[in-house]
């Protein structure tokens, strides 16, 4: 494990650091600023902002200088995630267009299409959501029943999308649909991944009110819509394998984000359970508790060095392929136990807080309700327990 930096990566840290000083307002990194916003207002923010990070150069940090990305290390990357949590920087309006379509463009996508597509991405002037999973096909995949019948140039889409993020902004979609019956009952046949334009009549979002009160996913309904023959990424009946790539892009990444994130919102919990009163004391006097908080902070540091860990393979080149299963395990179940400890600090009121003198409660009761999906979404701890066990470890199904 290498805990050290090149004075490359120092560089990058300082430059980056002192564009967001200067071009992330204080109050910007304030819940209170957002708060009186709607989701509208919140998301162009965070549109535009991302649009001025982009032409100044920082975003893409790993992508190739010829589409428009820094060439960035590893390092770089995870340097970017490191301070961008420690600024309270607004989240991507883009996460799945720079986390899998874009990489995925790049690596099989017809010339038409990286020049459509990477650039306009990358600086926010298209929103690209991902049409995967169906009301009867989530965790399998391999089940969906949405169809693209061919009609002269184009497909004719019918069907519906379900658990979409972005749907409610989202300009363009990257889906699986059915091009054709499967080949001899398999499955996993004919499937293809279709670019389609969700500003066409035909193409109806809706919001999916989450418990924490937003609405960051939608579900999509495709009634006769159309999409080109030409826009089918990784070529017609070949959808599982674009899939499969595309969500390789998520492999070796490290968790130093993450982190950082979490021990922040960690610090919080600490800060909370020093004002909460318990009528016999203070909350974080309570020894049960105190003993939650070290569990958890044990359990942040061990997701930081072995982010460290995964970070110096990935710097050396190593493809971790199924490793990357530990890294989804960890930080998942890690995010879980930082939240189940705020929890333990308010008791059952803390979904719905009474107010408190100087404290803060609702990003912390947001983080806490969010967390509850982070081990479902992604693949599910049991999925990822079974590829570790199966692929990792080499153990018998």
């Amino acid at each position: 494990m290498d805990l050290t930096f090149s004075k490359e990566d120092e560089d990058f840290r300082s430059e980056f650091r002192s564009w967001l000083d200067t071009n992330l307002p204080a109050q910007m990194r304030t819940v209170d600023w957002w708060r009186p916003k709607s989701e509208a207002e919140q998301f162009q923010i965070r549109r535009d902002w991302e649009a001025k990070k982009a032409a100044a150069g920082f975003c893409g940090i790993q992508w190739p200088t010829e589409y428009g990305g820094r060439g960035g290390s590893p390092t770089m990357k995870a340097i970017y995630d490191e301070e961008m949590a420690k600024a309270h920087a607004p989240r991507t309006v883009n996460p799945l267009g720079l986390a899998f379509l874009g990489p995925t463009v790049m690596a099989i996508g017809t010339d038409d299409q990286k020049r459509d597509i990477i650039k306009p991405l990358l600086h926010t002037e298209t929103i690209w959501c991902q049409g995967f999973s169906e009301p009867g096909a989530g965790s399998d995949l391999a089940a969906l029943q949405m169809k693209a019948e061919p009609q002269g140039d184009s497909y004719v889409l019918n069907g519906q999308k379900i658990w979409t993020t972005n749907a409610m902004h989202g300009d363009k979609i990257f889906t699986l649909a059915r091009t054709s019956s499967p080949d001899g009952g398999k499955r996993h046949a004919g499937i293809s991944m279709l670019l389609v334009d969700m500003r066409q009549p035909g193409v109806e979002a809706r919001p999916l009110k989450q418990m924490t009160g937003e609405s960051e996913f939608g579900e999509v309904f495709f009634t006769d819509a159309l999409c080109p023959q030409t826009e089918v990424l990784g070529g017609e009946g070949n959808g599982w394998m674009t899939a499969m790539l595309l969500l390789s892009f998520e492999r070796g990444s490290s968790a130093i984000g993450q982190y950082t994130e979490f021990k922040g919102q960690w610090d919080a919990v600490v800060d909370v359970a020093k004002q909460v009163d318990r009528g016999s004391g203070k909350a974080v006097e309570d020894p049960v508790l105190r003993q939650k908080l070290a569990n958890s902070l044990i359990e942040l540091e061990c997701l930081k060095y072995h982010s460290w860990h995964v970070l110096t393979q990935t710097s050396q080149g190593k493809d971790l392929g199924f490793e990357a299963s530990m890294t989804k395990i960890m930080w998942s179940e890690t995010f879980r136990k930082v939240s189940d400890t705020y929890e333990a600090v308010l008791g059952t009121g803390y979904q719905v807080p009474d107010p408190q003198p100087g404290l803060s409660l609702e990003e912390l009761t947001t983080m806490s309700l969010w967390s509850r999906s982070c081990t479902i979404w992604g693949g599910s701890q049991q999925v990822q327990r079974s590829i570790v066990a199966e692929r990792v470890l080499g153990l018998p199904r």
